[in-house]
């Protein structure tokens, strides 16, 4: 299968690049920008440098590729968590415009499935965002992913546990890949229902 996995550099990116590359997958992984390119390629992936935004460039790199799902992995966040509130704006338009440009850059190479990372709470003032993030993907029969707060290795919460719903980043990453060929619809992917 050929994966366009758009947020390859992120905290989930990189593990399901590395799960994905691992089960002999051909995966294409986005970076916003060049120097983060060869981290994606030493884990066995296309390196596409392209900003969510621009989107002729998007569509471009999505027909380029013609994969068969594209990955919506993409968040704006800072890196540390009590700078999250600065980041609300930049992170919903991501995903609002950034699914929009994705699912458009999809449906012109004639890509038909979709998988998009969402959040299994609402976060203050975001909550029209989320909403209009996973109607979109639901829309165009993709399926949104509802991951609880991460945790573990290059999470806020390296150490400890967030408030539920919760899930190790690991566990989040490992479950994502049995969803490559799950029907449309949403699914949350938390400790407390893990199989």
């Amino acid at each position: 299968m050929r994966v366009f996995l758009a947020g390859a550099t992120g905290v989930i990116g990189t593990r399901l690049l590395a799960l994905l590359h691992g089960a002999g997958h051909e995966v294409a992984g986005v970076a916003r920008s060049p120097g983060k390119a060869s981290a994606i390629a030493a884990l066995g992936a296309v390196p596409v440098v392209c900003d969510v935004f621009d989107a002729g460039a998007l569509v471009d790199a999505v027909v380029g590729f013609a994969p068969d799902p594209v990955m919506h992995q993409l968040t704006d966040l800072p890196d540390q968590l009590d700078e999250i509130a600065g980041y609300a704006s930049s992170n919903n338009r991501i995903r609002t415009e950034g699914t929009r440009n994705l699912l458009a850059a999809g449906a012109a190479a004639g890509t038909r499935r979709f998988l998009a990372q969402s959040i299994a709470w609402t976060p203050p003032g975001s909550g029209d965002a989320v909403a209009e993030h996973e109607r979109l993907v639901l829309d165009a029969g993709g399926v949104v992913v509802r991951y609880g707060q991460l945790y573990g290795p290059g999470t806020y919460y390296p150490d400890g546990l967030p408030t539920p719903p919760r899930i190790h980043v690991e566990g989040a990453a490992r479950r994502t890949m049995a969803l490559l060929d799950a029907p449309s619809g949403i699914v949350v992917l938390t400790d407390e229902n893990e199989p």
